[in-house]
């Protein structure tokens, strides 16, 4: 019985991740005005939620090289997306803070994706949206364990 528990589990595994990862890309494609990719979104994102950070915090934050947040940075910066400052205690390194206009990209990426979204669970029907929203807590609890 433990291995077809296993089994069951494993099938479902590969059913999730497939479904997630489309439905990510999805998402994912669903861009501000400035048709930014992934990585660049994400450092505007982390800085919205976390405030000014170093690069390397950034590189830390985003599992990268330092070198590839360097650069990914400096694109943002000639974008008009951050500004570097100075670091108020170590000379030798620079804080990257979100600007205004950043801070708007993000909030309207994030609205078109929220809208796409919601058109598609507009197709559902109530008993569908329930389910989903059930699915969501333990998604939430897989991906913090």
């Amino acid at each position: 019985m433990s291995s077809l528990l296993d089994s069951s589990a494993s099938v479902l595994a590969g059913e999730l991740r497939v479904a997630l990862a489309k439905s990510t890309r999805r998402i994912r494609s669903r861009r501000g005005s400035a048709d930014l990719p992934d990585p660049q979104f994400n450092v505007l994102a982390i800085l919205l939620r976390e405030g000014p950070l170093s690069p390397g915090a950034l590189a830390d934050a985003e599992h990268v090289q330092p070198p590839s947040m360097t650069r990914t940075v400096n694109a943002l910066v000639a974008l008009g997306f951050v500004a570097k400052s100075e670091h108020p205690t170590d000379g030798r390194q620079v804080v990257v803070s979100l600007t205004d206009a950043g801070e708007a990209e993000v909030r309207e990426t994030r609205r078109r994706r929220d809208a796409w979204l919601a058109d598609q669970l507009g197709t559902l029907t109530d008993d569908e949206r329930r389910t989903l929203a059930e699915a969501a807590v333990l998604l939430r609890r897989i991906a913090a364990g």
